[in-house]
């Protein structure tokens, strides 16, 4: 690494430092503000209250990794334009896209530790913040705690399976009350009810099955067998996919709610088990699928919008540059809101929905770059 490059990321590194702290402590403070009446009614103490925002940290990080990535390359940038550092590495020979090279390195870095933390951290953040929320409210034995959904049903539409559960254990697979119905090649159709089933060696058994079917639709429905125990290795619902679909039900009656971002693996699973999806769930999963996708490119946009602005030259107010700056990334968070709602709704196609906002202010914060003088 050159002696130069060492020297922009130390120069940007700290502020960014600075920001990232800063931030962290106001938003978990505001948070701490909002919510405290709700940990006194959930009777947590202070080490829970701690615990509970080491949980929540990747979801605030994931808020305001674009900001403070956007203040401390402005601050950066207008420092080494006020004091000639830039008109001075030009100078030197130096282009302007040869300086910027650690800020589009910081920028890549910044999406995919956001894209890590969006998918893998922030997920298994909100569960344990649940957890930590429930821990004194709600008291019950084991399997209480692992009964947790009731009531669920699921279709498998590729393999043109539904399945209802009156009782599902997510931690064991453990279904109790499960009635399973599927329509063969042949157009007959089966039914089976069950007392309790649970995976073995890979495999669905079900205990206490009876099995009904059906020639057709207008022929009775006619027992066919029943047995004390079943194994049904035609059924290939993995428990995995089992979960992924409760959370897709979980978010479908959240979706305008603040943790209604469905990750990438529960939105691929249900396309998977349901390819003919009804028009308008199929366009509200696939915008959801490909803004996850583009949501951390917002980093790198960020910097192609601070360069510009930053490292202008010429006797200017630096004000100026900072307030634009921010004004077109507020303009391209509205933006982006109203193309995925567009997406949404089915009036845009998903992908171009989802990549709109980024190719319009990354062509733009590319050309304004260019004309950097």
């Amino acid at each position: 690494m050159r002696l130069l490059d060492r020297y922009l990321f130390r120069e940007l590194l700290t502020p960014l430092a600075y920001c990232l702290g800063g931030f962290l402590i106001f938003w978990i403070s505001a948070d701490v503000f909002n919510n405290l009446s709700d940990f006194q009614d959930e009777k947590l103490r202070l080490p829970d209250i701690i615990e509970y925002y080491v949980a929540m940290t990747p979801e605030f990080l994931v808020t305001i990794l674009p900001v403070v990535l956007l203040l401390a390359l402005l601050y950066a940038l207008t420092n080494h334009a006020r004091h000639n550092e830039i008109t001075a590495m030009r100078a030197a020979g130096v282009s302007m896209w040869r300086v910027c090279v650690p800020y589009f390195g910081v920028g890549l870095v910044a999406s995919v530790i956001l894209f890590v933390l969006n998918e893998w951290c922030v997920p298994r953040g909100a569960d344990w913040a649940d957890r930590i929320k429930n821990r004194y409210v709600q008291k019950s034995d084991d399997a209480g705690k692992q009964a947790e959904f009731r009531n669920f049903g699921f279709t498998n539409a590729r393999d043109h399976r539904t399945w209802f559960i009156a009782e599902y254990r997510i931690k064991t697979a453990e279904m109790l009350k499960p009635q399973v119905n599927w329509t063969l090649p042949d157009g007959s159709s089966h039914r089976l009810y069950a007392d309790r089933a649970i995976r073995v060696a890979g495999v669905w058994t079900f205990f206490n099955a009876s099995e009904y079917s059906q020639a057709d639709a207008s022929a009775p429905l006619l027992p066919s067998f029943q047995t004390n125990v079943l194994a049904m290795p035609e059924f290939t619902e993995k428990p995995s996919e089992i979960g992924d679909e409760i959370k897709i039900s979980s978010y479908q009656n959240l979706r305008n709610s603040r943790r209604a971002d469905i990750p990438l693996k529960v939105i691929y699973h249900h396309l998977r088990l349901n390819p003919g999806l009804p028009r308008a769930e199929a366009s509200w999963l696939l915008t959801k699928f490909h803004g996850r996708l583009a949501a951390p490119w917002t980093c790198l946009v960020v910097v192609l919008i601070a360069i510009p602005f930053g490292a202008a030259s010429g006797r200017r107010n630096l004000f100026v540059g900072v307030a634009g700056s921010i004004f077109i990334c507020f303009a391209y968070f509205i933006i982006q809101q109203v193309s995925l709602a567009l997406g949404s709704a089915g009036h845009l196609p998903a992908w171009l929905a989802a990549w709109l906002p980024n190719m319009i202010f990354g062509t733009a914060g590319l050309w304004l770059t260019a004309r950097v003088r």
